[in-house]
């Protein structure tokens, strides 16, 4: 055999190999990482072992805390799903979208003091999302679970995503177990399956199949959402467990160790595959936790030392956990205490992929703070929920800039402010202290949305105080043109 002159010569050769080393190192730094979002339902702020339960346990949930950024001041875009969800897929407030209330939602209050604007019963086709942007820049894109943007002609598969499994308008499943899921979720199974359980197994072939491509997997289960059903081995632990901190729900407790199970396939695949370097991991939800009596007459949880819950636009109602893992990039175990929304993800995934991020966004991208910086600075953040909620929530609106929040009520037109770093419990409303502040953010906050072209509620002409909490028929919901 003749050598090359390269390989009859060390420095050559050497030489060769390093650039080449060199080549490779530099490609795998320039790939584009895979993304998986992993949206829980009705999750509340304190219901994880890294946030503070002790009676709730999540490992799996503790691990990717250890291993990615927490983010302390973490808020969905609305205290409901669908408004929230819609903002995740377009970067852009429930106030633009028109999506301001969970599809299906109804006004059902005929003598109330306000009757709501009109909204969306879908996620607009003319809104770009998330998964479409991907998709153009060569991801491959699944959405397995809950959709709830819209059914037929608005479905996943109608807004970038190459697979959708399992999602459609629902909102909710009537029940964990197959095949009694079937009268509402789309998704076939096994007879016992457990609906949280089989959303992993489908998200593992997807990571199985795709392995060797770039992707986005959006994972947005159906818990820990009503109705509250735990596998019965898990209910019967919790149920021998001491109650901790208003955590004392054996169901419920039970679906929180089903679906931080979920999250230990998901990462234990990735490893398996030798993806975890490459991929990029978020987990959060889409509002605060159910403490209102909305179920079976009892709080599904307790989001203390926050205010209220699901359906609000107190603490409770809006914080929510956050976690990112980006490896090589984000320190592990780091926190950020700036306030962030659901609206930052599309930029923040795009910025990532290295793709152009639109201007005409809400959101801003987080990678800045992912790469190590200490903050990006104060800006406004704004909730806009113009309805009354099953969970007795009113139509009302807020702001977050800096440490200081504000709510306007629209009932009565009253406002709260609260110092958020001093009491992040809302318990003393400094409106009447502080009317100089109270003021100028109350003016930001509708300067943003006249700006925006949101609908305000209207006064009701049948209001009658003595009856505004009783319920009649569906008054709508009436889609917004």
């Amino acid at each position: 055999m003749t050598l090359s002159k390269a390989a009859r010569n060390p420095m050559t050769s050497r030489r060769a190999f390093l650039g080449t080393l060199a080549a490779g190192l530099a490609s795998a730094a320039t790939r584009r990482p895979n993304f998986i979002f992993i949206l829980i339902d009705d999750l509340g702020w304190r219901d994880t072992g890294y946030n503070g339960s002790r009676y709730y346990q999540t490992p799996h949930i503790d691990r990717l805390a250890r291993t990615g950024m927490q983010f302390t001041n973490g808020y969905s875009a609305a205290p409901v799903c669908s408004p929230t969800r819609g903002a995740l897929m377009t970067g852009r407030h429930p106030a633009r979208t028109g999506v301001t209330l969970h599809l299906q939602g109804t006004h059902r209050l005929p003598y109330s003091k306000l009757l709501p604007p009109p909204h969306r019963l879908e996620l607009p086709l003319e809104e770009k999302t998330l998964a479409e942007y991907l998709r153009d820049g060569g991801y491959r894109t699944a959405c397995i679970g809950k959709w709830h943007l819209g059914g037929a002609g608005f479905l996943p598969t109608d807004q970038g995503f190459d697979i959708g499994l399992g999602g459609d308008e629902a909102g909710s499943t009537n029940s964990f177990f197959y095949p009694k899921w079937k009268a509402k979720i789309p998704l076939e199974g096994e007879e016992g399956d457990y609906l949280t359980d089989r959303l992993t197994t489908e998200a593992v072939r997807f990571l199985h199949d795709n392995a060797t491509r770039p992707f986005f997997l959006y994972l947005p289960h159906f818990a820990v959402h009503v109705p509250i059903e735990g596998k019965p081995d898990l209910v019967r632990k919790y149920a021998s467990k001491p109650p901790d901190g208003g955590h004392n729900y054996d169901e419920y407790a039970a679906m929180i160790e089903s679906m931080d199970a979920s999250v230990g396939r998901i990462l234990d695949a990735l490893d398996e595959l030798k993806l975890a370097d490459n991929t990029v991991v978020i987990f959060t939800s889409d509002n605060g936790g159910v403490s209102s009596l909305e179920w079976k007459k009892r709080p599904v949880t307790s989001n203390l030392p926050l205010r209220a819950g699901k359906g609000h636009l107190y603490e409770g109602g809006i914080r929510v956990p956050l976690l990112v893992r980006w490896p090589g990039v984000t320190r592990p175990g780091s926190r950020s205490d700036d306030p962030v929304s659901t609206t930052d993800f599309l930029p923040t995934m795009l910025d990532m992929a290295g793709l152009p991020v639109p201007t005409a966004l809400d959101g801003h991208s987080l990678a800045p703070l992912l790469r190590g910086r200490s903050t990006l600075g104060p800006r406004d953040i704004i909730w806009f929920f113009p309805h009354y909620s099953p969970q007795l929530g009113k139509p009302s609106a807020a702001i977050r800039h800096g440490d200081d929040k504000l709510i306007l009520f629209y009932e009565d037109d009253h406002t709260e402010l609260y110092n958020l770093r001093a009491d992040p419990g809302e318990t003393r409303d400094l409106a009447a202290e502080q009317p100089a502040k109270a003021s100028r953010l109350r003016a930001r906050l509708e300067s943003w949305l006249r700006q925006t072209g949101a609908r305000l509620p209207v006064r009701n002409p049948q209001f009658d105080p003595a009856r505004e909490r009783e319920t009649g028929p569906p008054m709508g919901p009436v889609t917004r043109k």
